[in-house]
């Protein structure tokens, strides 16, 4: 049952960083359209709550890594940090299909 936990934790982890280099990078090509940008709101609000659910994440992998799961005491609290951080990163995967699909930016292939 650890090492299950371990490594769900660790590919959690990584695809939280993951979600986090991507986001970066559309911020900075947001920001860099500047606000004629049709979506600039939408995206920078959409980026920011990105943002705001991996660092809560992190936190919830940070503090479920410092707890001993072999310790009946702890399963239970363990188990619901695992269920936030799981659905955190659910919603933040969700939330980034979303920046994608708003965060198009101008190719010149449709003229105005």
């Amino acid at each position: 049952m650890n090492r299950y936990a371990t490594k769900k934790t660790a590919a959690e982890s990584m695809l939280d960083v993951a979600l986090l280099m991507a986001n970066a990078s559309q911020l900075k090509a947001v920001l860099e359209q500047g606000p004629d940008f049709t979506y600039y709101i939408t995206v920078i609000v959409l980026i920011a709550v990105s943002l705001l659910f991996q660092v809560l994440a992190g936190v919830f992998f940070i503090l479920m890594a410092r707890k001993d799961l072999n310790n009946v005491a702890n399963q239970k609290q363990l188990d619901l940090w695992n269920n936030i951080a799981t659905a955190l990163v659910f919603f933040t995967v969700i939330i980034n299909i979303f920046i994608t699909a708003f965060g198009v930016q101008k190719t010149g292939l449709y003229p105005n």
